[in-house]
C-alpha cells in the first residue's frame, strides 16, 4: 500500500507546494498600511445595547455596533466616540449581534465571537454555505443561509450544532425574531411575504401566517417582508413589506390590528418607543422617517425627509428615553431627540463621513492633524487624523431648515461638486482661508475654517465695464481652478475662458486680472486649432510662489505661462509637447510639477523657467500628484492602480506598489509621516506609514516585476499587541552598515591593530626601567609626633594604647591551605585556558589589552609550569594567524622570551612550539612590511604628481 501510494504525481504536487511556499513575500519599501479614516457604517443595520449600572446617575450606557464591510466598530453612543474596531476577516460581514462582553458576527460560512476585539471562538456551517443572518436566542444561536433554505441552531455553552431545519422550497428565510415571552419559539420571515411560527426543541412549525392576512385584502401583490420588529406589546409584532406597507400584527391571535402606508421606497426599518408612549418610526429606502401614532389608529404625526442621504438600515429607540437611532447606506449614525411625544424629532449627535468616494484631498495646516476632503456627494469636510471624533462638515448654511420646508432631501440643495480647492492657513483666524470651484458654475466660493462654515464672498468673472451698443458680452465660461496666495490675502481664479483674476480674501475686492493672451503660433499649428479656438484658451492649473513674485498658469493647449504678480505682465511663456492637465508648485524648492495629456509628468524650474525633469512609465493617465514635505520624493497616482514614487535629484522610480482599486488622489503630510489616499470604492482616507520617518530605508531602482498588490489599510484595532504587530513592518530588513565606524576585523591580507595607545606597550617593554627610576631614595621615616587621635590608656599620664603582638606561630597557615591557595588559578590563566587550541584566543587577549602593564607584567612571571608556558606559546601563534592585535603580540613576545628564555631552552618539550611561533612570525612580518611599502609607495606616487 505504501509502495503504491509514492509514484511520480505526489512528487511534482510536492514541489509545486514547494515553491509557492519558497516564493518571497512582498515587504514593502517606502509605505507601510497605516490606517483608515471616515468610516461608520455601511448598509448592514446596527446593533444598540444598553447597560444599567447601580448608582449611576447619567442614565444607562449606550453602545453601537456597526459593520466596516470585513471588520466592526463598536461606539460608546454617549459621545459617539470609538471603543474597539475588530480585526478584519476573510470575507464580508453579512449579520451582527451582541450578547454581554461578546460581539458576534456572520462571514461567509463562519460565526466569529470576539471578547474586547479579541476572536475567542468560531463555529461553521458543516454544508460550507454561507450565512445571511445570525440572532442570539437565549443560550443558542440561530442563523439562516444566504438561499433562505436552512436555519442551523447552535448551543452556545458548547459551542456545538445542536438542530437543522429545513424550509420548504417556495419559503425563503430572509430573517427570525423571538418574540416576548415565548419559550423555544421564533418567528421566521420569508422573502414571499410569509412568517412561520417554529419550535426549536421539537423542531417543528407551529403556524403559518399567509401573505394574505398579514396584509391588507386591497392590496394583490404579495412584496417581500423587509423587517420584522417586537412591539412594546406582548404578542404584537411589526412588520414592513417592500411596498412600503407596514403592518402591526398580533400572531397569538392571528389578527391585523393597524394598516399603515410610507411612501417613498420600501421599509427598511421599525421601532416601537418603550417609553409608555404608543409611538411606532420607520424609515423607508430613500432616507425618509415617518413617526407614527398607534392610538390614533397608526396616524401619521410627521415625516422627516431626507434624514439619511442614502437608505436607512436600521432604526432602534433607546429603551425607556425619547431617543432614536438610525443609521443609513451614507455612512452616518444619527440621534434624534424627542422634546414632546407629538413634537419633530430634532438631530441631537451624529457622526458621519462622505457616502460618495473622495476625489480630492489635501492636507491642510503645517501640522499634519486635517485634511480636506471632497466627494461626489457635494460636501466639504474636514477629516481629523489624531481623532476621528474632531472630524466634521462645513456647513453650507441652513440648508435642513430650507430642505424641511420645501419637503425635498437636503442633497437637492447642495451645492455641486467641487472640482478644485486651495487654501492657506496663515490668516485662518482673521478671514477665510479655503477657495473652491464647483463644478458648470462661473465663480468660486471661499469658506472658513475656523468658523466651520461656507465663506462671505462668491467670486465671479464678471466684467465690471458695460458693453456699448450691439456688442455682446464675451462669454464667462465656467470657473477650473483656484489659488490662496501663500500670505493668505489673495485668491486667484481661472476659469474655461483663458481669464485670470485675483481678489483680496478680506474684502473680496478684485484686485488684478491676468490675460494669458492668443494662442502661441506653433502650439496653434500643432493642434490644429481654429481662429476661435485660439481666442479661449481654458486654464487647467494656477499657482503663486511662496514671495508673491510670480503667478504661473498652465492651458489645456499645453503651455506654461509666467505673469509678475504686481503688474500683470506675461513675462514667459513655456510651451509643453503635451497639454496640460494640471501641475502643482512646491514652494520651498521652486519646482513646477506639470501632469500632461501624454502620460509624462515634467518638471519645471520657475527660477530658469526651463523642463528639468521628465517621469514617465505609466500605463494610464495621471489623476493626482503630490510633493514629499523635504522637496525630494514625487508622489504619483494612475489609472493603472499604481502608486508611484520618483526621486527628484536622481529622477529614479525608488518606490510603487499597486492597490485593489484606482487611487483618485494622493496627499503627503507636511510632517513627513503619512501619505493619505482616496480610492474609487471606499468612503474613507486611507493613510500609509513613511517607513523612511522612523528607519533608514535603502532605495533601488524599482522594476516592473517588483510591484506588489497591497491591500489598502483599514481600522485599527485597539489591541495593544495587534497595534505592536502592525509595527512590525516598520522595521528595518537589514542592519546598515556604518561607514564611519571601524570594524573589529579588516576584511582580505589586511592586519588589523589593537588600536591602544603606544604608551601601553612601551610601559610594558620598558617596565623594569621604570620601576628602578621611580625606586624610592630613602626608606620610610617614623613620625616625630604621633598624631593626637591614636588611643590613649586611662589614667593621670598619657599613655598610648598599644595591641599586644601575636604569636607568629600561630599567624603560620596549614598545609591544606597552602595546597589549596597553590592550585587557585588567576582569571589570566583561566582565560588562557578556557579558549580553543585551535581558536582566535578572542577572550584571552580581550581580557589582556584591558590590564595595566604591571599586571601583565606579573602575569606572565606567574607562568611557571610547561603546561602553561605551551599555551600561551599557542596562543601568540594562532593570533598571529588571525592577523589580529599585531603590535600586541610583539609586545608579549619580547618581553615572555626575555622572562622565561632559560627554561625554553633547557626544556626541550617547547622548542617545536617555539619553532611553529619563529614561522609565523616571520611571515607575519613579511605581510607587514610589503604592506607598509606599498602604501608608502602610493603616498609618494601622489604626493609627486600633486
Amino acid at each position: 500500500m505504501f509502495i503504491e501510494e509514492l509514484p511520480s504525481p505526489p512528487r511534482k504536487r510536492q514541489r509545486q507546494d514547494q515553491k509557492k511556499t519558497s516564493k518571497p513575500k512582498y515587504e514593502p519599501r517606502l509605505f507601510v498600511p497605516f490606517r483608515a479614516l471616515g468610516l461608520i457604517t455601511n448598509h448592514l443595520p446596527f446593533i444598540v445595547q444598553t447597560r444599567s449600572h447601580k448608582g449611576a446617575t447619567d442614565g444607562p450606557r449606550i453602545h453601537i455596533l456597526t459593520c466596516l464591510g470585513k471588520s466592526w466598530a463598536l461606539w460608546n453612543g454617549a459621545k459617539m466616540d470609538l471603543l474597539f474596531v475588530g480585526p478584519e476577516v476573510e470575507e464580508q460581514i453579512s449579520c451582527m449581534a451582541m450578547n454581554g462582553d461578546a460581539v458576534w458576527i456572520a462571514s461567509g460560512p463562519s460565526v466569529i465571537k470576539y471578547i474586547r476585539g479579541k476572536e475567542v471562538s468560531r463555529l461553521v456551517n458543516p454544508f460550507g454555505a454561507t450565512l445571511s443572518f445570525i440572532i442570539i436566542f437565549g443560550t443558542q444561536l440561530l442563523s439562516l443561509t444566504e438561499d433562505g433554505g436552512r436555519m442551523f441552531c447552535w448551543d452556545l455553552g458548547e459551542e456545538v450544532l445542536e438542530t437543522t431545519i429545513k424550509f420548504d422550497n417556495d419559503f425563503t428565510a430572509i430573517s427570525i425574531l423571538h418574540p416576548a415571552t415565548y419559550l423555544n419559539k421564533v418567528l421566521v420571515s420569508s422573502s414571499q411575504g410569509a412568517i412561520q411560527l417554529w419550535n426549536i426543541r421539537s423542531q417543528s412549525c407551529i403556524h403559518k401566517f399567509t401573505p394574505s392576512s398579514l396584509r391588507s385584502s386591497l392590496t394583490l401583490d404579495h412584496s417581500a417582508i423587509t423587517t420584522l420588529t417586537q412591539s412594546s406589546a406582548i404578542d404584537v409584532v411589526g412588520i414592513g413589506f417592500a411596498s412600503g406597507e407596514i403592518s402591526v400584527y398580533d400572531v397569538r391571535t392571528d389578527e391585523l390590528l393597524m394598516r399603515m402606508f410610507m411612501e417613498g421606497g420600501s421599509v427598511r426599518a421599525l421601532g416601537f418607543r418603550s417609553d409608555g408612549q404608543p409611538i411606532m418610526a420607520s424609515a423607508s429606502s430613500l432616507g425618509h422617517i415617518a413617526i407614527w401614532d398607534l392610538n390614533e389608529g397608526g396616524r401619521l404625526l410627521h415625516v422627516v425627509r431626507g434624514a439619511h442621504d442614502g437608505a436607512i438600515s436600521a432604526l432602534e429607540w433607546v429603551p425607556g428615553q425619547p431617543m432614536l437611532i438610525t443609521s443609513g447606506e451614507d455612512n452616518s449614525v444619527k440621534q434624534w431627540l424627542f422634546d414632546s411625544p407629538t413634537a419633530t424629532p430634532r438631530l441631537l449627535k451624529i457622526r458621519s463621513g462622505h457616502h460618495s468616494p473622495p476625489h480630492l484631498i489635501r492636507y491642510y495646516g503645517e501640522d499634519g492633524k486635517q485634511l480636506l476632503t471632497v466627494s461626489r456627494d457635494r460636501s466639504l469636510r474636514c477629516t481629523s487624523v489624531v481623532r476621528d471624533s474632531r472630524s466634521f462638515e462645513l456647513s453650507q448654511g441652513s440648508v435642513n431648515k430650507k430642505a424641511n420646508s420645501l419637503s425635498i432631501p437636503v442633497a437637492n440643495l447642495k451645492f455641486p461638486q467641487i472640482t478644485a480647492i486651495s487654501h492657506s492657513s496663515a490668516r485662518t483666524k482673521d478671514w477665510d482661508d479655503i477657495l473652491t470651484v464647483h463644478s458648470d458654475e462661473t465663480f468660486a466660493r471661499t469658506w472658513s475654517m475656523q468658523n466651520k462654515k461656507l465663506g462671505k464672498y462668491s467670486f465671479g468673472f464678471t466684467d465690471a465695464t458695460k458693453t456699448k451698443g450691439k456688442e455682446r458680452p464675451s462669454p464667462l465660461g465656467s470657473a477650473k481652478s483656484v489659488c490662496v496666495t501663500a500670505c493668505g490675502n489673495f485668491g486667484l481664479a481661472g476659469s474655461s475662458t483663458g481669464a485670470i483674476h485675483m481678489w483680496n480674501m478680506q474684502s473680496g475686492i478684485r484686485r488684478r486680472t491676468f490675460s494669458v493672451g492668443l494662442c502661441p503660433p506653433e502650439v496653434a499649428g500643432r493642434f490644429q486649432t481654429t481662429a476661435k479656438g485660439t481666442k479661449d484658451r481654458s486654464i487647467t492649473g494656477l499657482v503663486t510662489d511662496s514671495l508673491n513674485t510670480v503667478v504661473i498658469a498652465s492651458t489645456l493647449d499645453g503651455t506654461v505661462n509666467f505673469f509678475d504678480f504686481h503688474t500683470a505682465d506675461l513675462e514667459h511663456t513655456v510651451i509643453l509637447p503635451s497639454a496640460a492637465v494640471s501641475m502643482m508648485l512646491q514652494r520651498d524648492n521652486g519646482l513646477l510639477a506639470v501632469v500632461c495629456d501624454d502620460m509624462i509628468v515634467r518638471l519645471v524650474d520657475i527660477e530658469t523657467r526651463s523642463i528639468v525633469r521628465e517621469f514617465g512609465g505609466f500605463r494610464g493617465r495621471v489623476l493626482d500628484i503630490t510633493f514629499s514635505p523635504d522637496s525630494r520624493w514625487l508622489i504619483t497616482t494612475s489609472l493603472d492602480c499604481i502608486i508611484r514614487t520618483f526621486d527628484i535629484p536622481t529622477g529614479r522610480l525608488i518606490d510603487a506598489f499597486r492597490t485593489p482599486s484606482v487611487a483618485t488622489s494622493v496627499s503627503f503630510s507636511p510632517t513627513n509621516d503619512f501619505l493619505a489616499t482616496s480610492h474609487v470604492d471606499s468612503v474613507g482616507v486611507h493613510l500609509w506609514a513613511n517607513r523612511a520617518q522612523y528607519t533608514e530605508v535603502a532605495f533601488q531602482t524599482v522594476v516592473e516585476d517588483d510591484i506588489a498588490v497591497v491591500d489598502l489599510p483599514s481600522m485599527q484595532s485597539v489591541a495593544e499587541d495587534e497595534a505592536l504587530d502592525s509595527l512590525l513592518p516598520l522595521e528595518t530588513r537589514v542592519a546598515q552598515v556604518d561607514v564611519f565606524s571601524t570594524p573589529p576585523k579588516l576584511d582580505g591580507d589586511l592586519i588589523t591593530l589593537t588600536l591602544l595607545p603606544r604608551s601601553k606597550w612601551q610601559t610594558l617593554l620598558n617596565l623594569e626601567v621604570i620601576q628602578q627610576r621611580n625606586k624610592p631614595k630613602e626608606g620610610p621615616k617614623a613620625p616625630e609626633q604621633a598624631p593626637f587621635f591614636l588611643p590613649t590608656l586611662p589614667g593621670v599620664e598619657t599613655r598610648f594604647a598599644t595591641e599586644p603582638k601575636k604569636d607568629v606561630a600561630s599567624q603560620k597557615s596549614t598545609r591544606r591551605l597552602e595546597q589549596t591557595t597553590q592550585n587557585v588559578d588567576s582569571v589570566f590563566l583561566q582565560r588562557l585556558r578556557g579558549d580553543d587550541v585551535n581558536g582566535e584566543y578572542e577572550s584571552f587577549f580581550s581580557f589582556a589589552k584591558t590590564l595595566s602593564a604591571a599586571a601583565v607584567d606579573l602575569e606572565l612571571r606567574s607562568l611557571l609550569t610547561l603546561d602553561s608556558l605551551r599555551i600561551f606559546i599557542n596562543a601568540l601563534t594562532q593570533r598571529l594567524l588571525s592577523h589580529q592585535d599585531f603590535e600586541a603580540v610583539q609586545v608579549f613576545i619580547r618581553v615572555f622570551l626575555r622572562m622565561h628564555a632559560d627554561m625554553i631552552i633547557s626544556n626541550g618539550e617547547l622548542h617545536d612550539d617555539v619553532e611553529k611561533l619563529m614561522k609565523v612570525q616571520h611571515s607575519e612580518s613579511q605581510r607587514i612590511l610589503e604592506l607598509v611599502a606599498a602604501s608608502l609607495g602610493a603616498l609618494g606616487f601622489v604626493r609627486d604628481t600633486l
